[in-house]
This record gives C-alpha cells, sequence and structure tokens, in this order.
C-alpha cells in the first residue's frame, strides 16, 4: 500500500503545502529540506518577524531626533560634498566660523543627509540656552532621552544609553563650553565607538583627533565687473538674498539694474548669510537701492529675525554680542583697536596700532574692565586667540610669503568701532593707526631717487591709508600731507589717474612751502602725462624743477627732471627730453645708488629710440639692463626689456626683438593692463616685417580692444609707428580677409592670447633664459616629467582660456580635482601662472590660428 505524504502548511500564512512523494521524483526519495513557504513574500515576511523578535526592546525613549528645516538650503555644494567625506572618516567634526556664517544650518543639512537620520540615528542637541559646563551631561541626557535609572546618572548614564549604537549626535553652539564639550565629547568617543560627533563652534575644541572645517562666507561676485544676470547667480550670496527675499515678499522681483545692486549689498555684508538673510527681510518695505544705502549703519538695519530662533539670530549685533562676550579683558581691547583696519592688518600693524601705554577705561558694554596695558609682544597672542574664536578671519592667498594678513569683516568691525567708541579710545587709537601709516609711506618714499614708479609694500595697506586719509582730513591733522601723497602714489601706480590728481591738488595746496611739495608737483606732472593733459604736465614739472633747484636734495632734483623729460616725451619733443635726461643722468650718478642710474639710463635709451640714435640707445641699454634684472621691479624691468625690443626692431633684429617682446608678455602680471600691450604691439610690428600679415592683424586686434577695455592711451609717437606699420598691412590684404583677422582677433583674451601670441616665437629659450629661471632651466634640459593623459586634456583646456569651473563641467570631474591636475601640471612643467601653462602647451611652431 503507496505511503501519502503527510500535508503540511505554509509558516507565514498558513496556506497547505504540497509535499513531494517518491513518484514524483521520478521513483526516488525527495532530497533536500521541505518546503516552508508558500512564496518568497511569505518567506520575506517571516525573516522580518524572526529579526524582530530577536532585537531586544528599546529602552530608551527614541530622543528628540533633528529639527524640521523651515526654508531651503541655498549653496554650498562643495562643502557639504566634503563635510560627507570627513564625517565618513572621523568621529569628531567642528564646523567652525564667525557669528551668522551659517554653521548651524550647515549642520543641519549636513546632518540630515546621514542614512538614517531621521529616524533615530542623528540627534541635535541646541546648547545655547545652557550656561553651566557642569549641567552639560543632564542637558546632553534630556535632549537624547536618556533616563538615569539603576545608579547610573550624568555621563555613566549616557555611555549605558549610547552603548554600542550607531549615532550621530550634533553639539550646536559650543563655544561658550568650550571645556566643558571636549571633556565630554572625549569621554563618550572614547566608550561608545560607533558614536560620531558633529559640534559648531566659534573657536575649536582641541580634542585627540579632532577635525576642524572652518565655514566661510558665501562666494561673491568680483566687484568693479560687468556681469550678465546668468554670471551673478553664480553667487551663492546673491542666490540667498533672492531667495530670502522672495519669502519675505511673495511678490519680490528684480527690475531692470537692480542685480548689480543685490551684488554690491551682498558684498558689502563679506557674503555672511545671517546679514544677508536679515537685509533680504526688509525686502517687502524696501527696494534694493534702499537697503543698499541703509547699510552705512549695518547693525540698526539688520535685525528683526526669526521669531522662533536663537536670540542670537534674530539681529546681528545679538549675534556678535554673543562672540563678544565670551573674550577676556585683553581680548576684548585689541578687538575693539583692530576695527580701525578696515583693509585687514598683519602682526606688525596690529601691534603697532594696539599697543598702547594706558589702560582702557571700560570694557565697551558699560563695566568698568581691568586695567591692562596692551605690550607689542602681547598683540599677537591675542591675534591667534581672536581668529580661533572666529572673531577675525585670515585672509588667504594675497599675502606675501611669511606674513599673514587678517581682517574683520565688515558686521563685525561696525561693532567693534561701537565699542571702541564707547570705551573712549577711538582717537587715541586713530591716531597710533596714524602714526604707523605714516611711518610706512615714509619708508618707501626713501627707498630711491625715483619713488612714483617703484613698487612698495605700502599696496597692501591701500584700504586702509584711504580711511587714515579721509579720517586725518576731517580733522585738518598734519599727517594728512604725507598719507594723501602715499596714497596718491599708489593710485598713479594703477592708473587710476582722476583721484591721484585730485588728492595731489590738496597736498599742493597745504604744502606752500613744505619739501614734498617738488616731489607732488613731479607726480602730478607724470599723472598729467599719462592722461594726454600735456600742457599742465610741462607747467607742473618746470615748477617741480624750480623747486628742487632752490633746495640742496640731488635725488628730489633727479625726481624732477625726470618727471619734465616724460612731459617732453609726451608733448613729442624728444631732442629736449633727451637733454633733460642727460642732466639727470649726471645727477644721479653723484648719488651712487646702482638701480636708480639703471633706471635712469632706460629713460635716457628710450628717449634716444625716438631721436634714431639706436647705438647710444643699444650701448645704454647693454649697461642697465643686468642691474634691472637683479633688482627691479617687475614693472620696471618689463619697460625696459620692452625698451630692447623696441631698439632691436629699429634695427631690423627681428629675432632679438621678438625675444624680447615675449620675455616681456611671460613676465607681465596676470590680468589685463597697459604692461601687457606694448610688447603684443612689438609683435604686431615684427609679425608684419615677417610678411605674417593675418597674425599682425589679429595681435593689433587683441591689443586694441584690451585698451578699449582698461581705457587707456598709448604714446603717440609708439603709437604712430604701429598704426602705420597696420595701414601698410591693410593694403596687401584684401578686406573680407581684414575683417575676419580682426574679428578673431577681438576674440582673444587671457591665457589663449598669450598662447597665441608667443606662438612660433623662441619660447623654451625665454621661459629659461633669465637669470629667475635658471634652476627651471636646468631642469627643462635635462628632461620634464610627462604630463599623464588626464593632467594633458587639463592643460589643452586650460590654453583654451577655460576656468577650472568650465574645464570641470566639460570632463564631468569637481572643481578641486581639477585644482589638484592644475597643481601637478604646475609642478610637472615648472611654472607658475595659467598663462605659462598655455604656453608650454601651444606656445611651438605650427598648429592652426583663431580663424583659419
Amino acid at each position: 500500500m503507496p505511503v501519502v505524504a503527510k500535508s503540511r502548511g505554509c509558516e507565514a500564512c498558513g496556506a497547505p503545502l504540497p509535499t513531494p512523494s517518491r513518484a514524483a521524483s521520478g521513483g526516488k526519495a525527495p532530497g533536500g529540506r521541505p518546503a516552508q513557504y508558500c512564496s518568497r513574500a511569505c518567506r520575506q515576511r517571516a525573516f522580518r518577524q524572526r529579526a524582530e523578535r530577536r532585537t531586544p526592546p528599546q529602552t530608551e525613549p527614541a530622543g528628540r531626533g533633528l529639527p524640521p528645516s523651515l526654508d531651503a538650503f541655498v549653496g554650498r555644494e562643495r562643502e557639504l560634498s566634503r563635510l560627507r567625506t570627513l564625517l565618513r572618516s572621523s568621529r569628531l567634526l567642528t564646523l567652525t566660523g564667525p557669528g551668522g556664517v551659517g554653521k548651524t544650518r550647515l549642520a543641519l543639512e549636513l546632518a540630515g543627509s546621514v542614512r538614517g537620520a531621521r529616524t533615530g540615528r542623528a540627534q541635535w542637541v541646541a546648547l545655547d540656552s545652557l550656561r553651566d559646563g557642569a549641567l552639560l551631561p543632564q542637558a546632553l541626557a534630556a535632549a537624547l532621552g536618556v533616563r538615569e535609572r539603576g545608579g547610573r546618572a550624568g555621563v555613566e548614564a549616557l555611555v549605558h544609553a549610547l552603548g554600542t549604537r550607531t549615532m550621530l549626535v550634533v553639539l550646536d553652539n559650543c563655544e561658550h563650553l568650550a571645556d566643558a564639550c571636549a571633556q565630554l565629547a572625549a569621554t563618550l568617543l572614547a566608550r561608545c565607538p560607533r558614536l560620531r560627533i558633529l559640534a559648531t563652534s566659534r573657536e575649536t575644541l582641541r580634542v585627540p583627533g579632532e577635525v576642524v572645517f572652518r565655514v566661510a562666507e558665501l562666494s561673491l561676485t568680483p566687484a568693479g565687473a560687468d556681469h550678465d544676470l546668468a554670471e551673478l547667480l553664480r553667487s551663492e550670496a546673491v542666490r540667498l538674498f533672492l531667495e530670502r527675499a522672495r519669502a519675505s515678499d511673495a511678490t519680490f522681483e528684480l527690475r531692470r539694474g537692480e542685480a548689480h545692486t543685490v551684488a554690491e549689498i551682498c558684498r558689502r555684508l563679506d557674503g555672511l548669510p545671517l546679514a544677508i538673510e536679515l537685509a533680504a527681510g526688509r525686502a517687502g518695505s524696501l527696494s534694493p537701492t534702499g537697503i543698499l544705502h541703509g547699510l552705512d549703519d549695518q547693525l540698526s538695519l539688520l535685525t528683526d529675525g526669526s521669531r522662533t530662533g536663537p536670540g542670537r539670530h534674530r539681529e546681528l549685533g545679538a549675534a556678535i554680542d554673543w562672540s563678544h562676550r565670551l573674550l577676556d579683558p585683553l581680548e576684548r581691547v585689541v578687538f575693539r583697536r583692530l576695527s580701525v583696519l578696515g583693509g585687514g592688518f598683519n602682526a606688525e600693524g596690529a601691534a603697532a596700532v594696539c599697543a598702547d601705554g594706558e589702560a582702557p577705561r571700560t570694557d565697551g558694554i558699560g563695566h568698568q574692565a581691568p586695567h591692562h596695558l596692551v605690550r607689542p609682544e602681547q598683540v599677537l597672542r591675542v591675534i591667534c586667540a581672536l581668529e580661533a574664536k572666529s572673531l577675525i578671519v585670515r585672509i588667504r592667498g594675497d599675502e606675501p610669503r611669511g606674513a599673514a594678513r587678517f581682517r574683520q569683516l565688515s558686521a563685525i568691525r561696525a561693532y567693534g568701532m561701537d565699542r571702541l567708541s564707547e570705551a573712549g579710545e577711538l582717537h587715541d587709537t586713530w591716531s597710533r593707526a596714524l602714526d604707523w601709516l605714516a611711518g610706512q609711506a615714509a619708508g618707501a618714499a626713501g627707498a630711491g631717487a625715483f619713488p612714483d614708479t617703484a613698487e612698495g609694500p605700502l599696496i597692501e595697506e591701500q584700504e586702509n591709508l584711504a580711511a587714515a586719509v579721509a579720517h586725518a582730513a576731517s580733522r585738518a591733522d598734519n599727517r594728512h600731507v604725507p598719507l594723501a601723497f602715499a596714497l596718491a602714489r599708489l593710485q598713479y601706480g594703477q592708473e587710476q589717474l582722476t583721484a591721484a590728481r585730485a588728492l595731489l591738488s590738496g597736498v599742493l595746496e597745504r604744502v606752500q612751502e613744505c619739501e614734498d611739495r617738488g616731489a607732488a608737483l613731479a607726480l602730478a606732472a607724470r599723472s598729467a602725462c599719462l592722461q594726454d593733459d600735456h600742457a599742465a604736465a610741462l607747467d607742473l614739472a618746470q615748477e617741480a624743477v624750480a623747486v628742487e633747484r632752490a633746495g640742496r636734495h640731488p635725488a628730489r632734483l633727479a625726481n624732477a627732471l625726470d618727471a619734465l623729460a616724460a612731459a617732453r616725451l609726451c608733448r613729442g619733443e624728444f631732442s629736449d627730453a633727451v637733454a633733460v635726461f642727460a642732466e639727470c643722468l649726471a645727477v644721479v650718478r653723484t648719488l651712487g645708488r646702482p638701480l636708480d642710474l639703471a633706471l635712469c639710463r632706460h629713460h635716457l635709451a628710450w628717449a634716444l629710440l625716438q631721436t634714431g640714435r639706436t647705438t647710444e640707445a643699444e650701448r645704454l641699454m647693454q649697461e642697465c639692463l643686468p642691474e634691472l634684472e637683479a633688482g627691479a621691479p617687475v614693472g620696471q624691468l618689463t619697460a625696459a626689456l620692452h625698451t630692447a625690443g623696441a631698439i632691436r626692431l629699429a634695427q631690423g633684429d627681428l629675432a632679438a626683438a621678438e625675444r624680447r617682446f615675449a620675455e616681456v608678455l611671460l613676465k607681465t602680471p596676470a590680468g589685463e593692463s597697459f604692461h601687457a600691450l606694448y610688447p603684443l604691439e612689438g609683435l604686431v610690428m615684427v609679425a608684419a616685417e615677417r610678411g605674417e600679415l593675418q597674425r599682425s592683424l589679429r595681435l593689433y586686434a587683441a591689443a586694441a580692444a584690451i585698451r578699449r577695455r582698461i581705457d587707456t592711451e598709448p604714446e603717440a609717437h609708439w603709437w604712430g609707428q604701429v598704426e602705420e606699420v597696420v595701414a601698410r598691412v591693410k593694403e596687401r590684404v584684401h578686406p573680407s580677409g581684414v575683417s575676419a583677422a580682426m574679428a578673431a582677433g577681438r576674440r582673444l583674451r587671457g591665457a589663449r592670447l598669450v598662447a597665441y601670441a608667443l606662438r612660433g616665437t623662441q619660447v623654451r629659450s625665454v621661459v629659461h633664459g633669465s637669470a629667475h629661471d635658471e634652476s627651471r632651466g636646468q631642469v627643462a634640459a635635462i628632461g620634464q616629467p610627462l604630463l599623464t593623459g588626464r593632467e594633458s586634456t587639463v592643460a589643452e583646456l586650460v590654453a583654451e582660456g577655460m576656468t577650472n569651473q568650465q574645464i570641470a563641467s566639460h570632463l564631468g570631474l569637481s572643481k578641486s580635482t581639477v585644482a589638484g591636475h592644475l597643481d601637478r601640471v604646475r609642478d610637472k612643467l615648472g611654472v607658475r601662472s595659467r598663462s605659462q601653462i598655455a604656453v608650454r602647451v601651444t606656445g611651438r611652431p605650427g598648429g592652426p590660428e583663431p580663424g583659419n
């Protein structure tokens, strides 16, 4: 009798399961385990039920979790990407930055992106209302829902509850409890192996293993440039303003021309998110122009923040005051005195302005402060403390090596200025600042016989110098004259000629009998020359010479003679200019200053070239170039190299002329300036003489376009030569060819223009031929490391004129990855600038030209 298998049911739903018989399996005993479930869905349901039975019941409440995000998060995509990586690799990550920079909002967005964040794996602990660090463990336990049981309390209760649970705890606003937070974080991280902590603080916790991320201000559009709306909207600060303005007033729309006003508002607020949000909140009652005008008193305008947010976020002054209350008395003194240095400062300038021999009367908020003498050696330590507490920020990328510069954000500086005034220290602090800047100006002016053409160290202090000039002028301070004179020199070097002449007019009114009168007249004459005001230039220069002949200062007389010769040159009076330069050279020979003598020889050589005396000019350049290459600033050296190229061009030595012009182009600082125009125009004439007519027209069009953009005029005699050559070229080229070449030239800019201008020149001998590049030349002679495929691609895109962002979009990379590739390209090629990368990639014979 056959055996009938007993019927079984699905363990999940109870449905009957067929039992395989021996007949169904081909007469053999069935193999394998009998079926337990009727379907795959039932198997998965049963698996989940078993997992839930194995999981012990939650002994602690889930905690408060993360607060909801009630507004849109704008920008900071790169920061978030970087922070996610850091959070995966570190157990304590601290976001630091000044008040209002957006640490809390960034931490909330970051924590919300953690897996399981909204189901209890991320917990938020706000510490702003806690004042006693001893109560921190209890506050953290309350926020996490940890209860004290079994005799465990405080830290022990936290350790028991967290145990081996995977959790991210966000400690928001730690700076006023920094010591307590550091101790608690170190204990919990040591005893809870799967715990991670994300902290926000205006200063670091200084716990072993802590990773610090400094939250920067939002990105801004560069000042002074003409941007279209699409470019302005790339600014995170502008996007935040528009987002919050529309939230404040649903009908808000940008009217024509207001985008640039919004960009200026964001620049005035230093890209500080809290300040931008508060300003945008006024969009319902004020136009962008009205908001911009109101920023003259930022702390009064930027109030009325969120009613539900922390008190420190409801107005900008409260956010800064929160940080200020955490400073010790000495830090408060230095903090408020630094507010007069709106253009930034280094340690030397800060010590000169902040150190004094008098004790402050109050602490700036109405309380009697302990008497503190601020000694110069104390200031650097305090600066480091203020930077650690995010009340000053370091200016990165622009400082010279070994001389870090710092600044206060504009809103923080306004707060500091209020405290300085309340403490009764405003006058004395400004007086020390004026003394220090005047001393810096005197040192720069005494560097040589021709201070107007020198590149002095005061360029970093230009903004401070302008504020000092305005302060001194408003009080009829006798330090106004040297300060205004120094500022005018800086503006002359930057071709801000109208502003320079206006300052000099004021100086000349005040110094009728002063020894600086001759120098001021000489500088005014040079400024008038560059503005093609030839009559005024000659009158001013002649008066300068008359003043200095009456004195007994040969260096001052040489400076005045040089200005007079320059005025003669501008008027086309070349023979007279040669005579004056020769007298100047005779005076300078008595001074025993080799660099001044070399400069004077160069000036005389240029004048001789205009009269056709090329042999004498060549001899003078051979005498002066070695000295200039060894010690002259870049601007003076490039001018001399151009003169040497122009002499070779006049002598018909096209190859030597081309090398000199190419060398000038390589040594010229990046960006569009008149320094790059003369070598470009020299290459225009070289190309024309060689019969490279299309190339000549392209370079001419590119140079002319730059002259229009930066609004500068060339010397008349030089420009006449260029125009004459180009007119001959146009006669030899069909009109359609002229139009095409000129259009192609106008499209050339930046690194692409430099690469095209140097294409076909002996650029390698130029790059490695000077004393400045001797070591790199030896490396190149031995052989340079080869670029990888990706590095070559990035270098080629740089040569096409693309920015890092454009390259990143084109290749599907991050901007930081592109920057890393460029660093390696620079190291391998031994170059420093994008222009030089472009030269190495495309600056060789052959290859298509633009427009072909």
